[in-house]
């Protein structure tokens, strides 16, 4: 079931559970996923892209694994708010996972969640090949805990 917004997504989901964000790239698969209190995100691995129907049985097997509860996509609007070809191959990737499962799919704004994830691995200190190596789940964790805090913010303001 894929949810256009995270009010109709709540609604569907379980009250508690672990969820996972997904930063879709075209080379890799950004994967955080929260606690089952959903108060933090954490970054989790980065799953290399093969085609489809690989990159599927990975991210379930490890929903599975993790017993998640639903799934957050980031989605690469353009910095005006238009979706442009990133956009429609995300929609696409929702469509195609949602014939697999039944975990529900939403959306969540990632502008710039690379440029946050890149600025806080610098005040880390983070060598540029470790970046390299994480930026993509940590840019899923940003994603991801956007979407946390607004389902809090909607339980705490109904």
């Amino acid at each position: 079931m894929i949810c256009e917004d995270v009010a109709t997504f709540v609604d569907a989901v379980p009250p508690m559970g672990a969820l996972a964000g997904l930063d879709l790239g075209t080379v890799t698969i950004g994967v955080a996923v929260s606690d089952v209190m959903r108060g933090v995100a954490t970054p989790f691995e980065t799953i290399k892209r093969k085609k489809f129907g690989l990159d599927a049985t990975a991210l379930l097997a490890l929903c599975e694994k993790r017993q998640i509860n639903g799934l957050v996509l980031g989605l690469p609007l353009n910095m005006d708010g238009s979706e442009g070809p990133r956009c429609q191959a995300t929609r696409a990737f929702a469509r195609n996972l949602e014939r697999l499962t039944p975990l529900p799919i939403t959306y969540w704004d990632e502008r710039l969640s690379t440029v946050a994830a890149t600025r806080a691995l610098l005040e880390a200190d983070t060598s540029r090949k470790r970046r390299a190596e994480v930026i993509d789940h940590v840019a899923a964790a940003y994603i991801l805990q956007g979407a946390l805090d607004r389902m809090r913010h909607m339980k705490a303001n109904p």
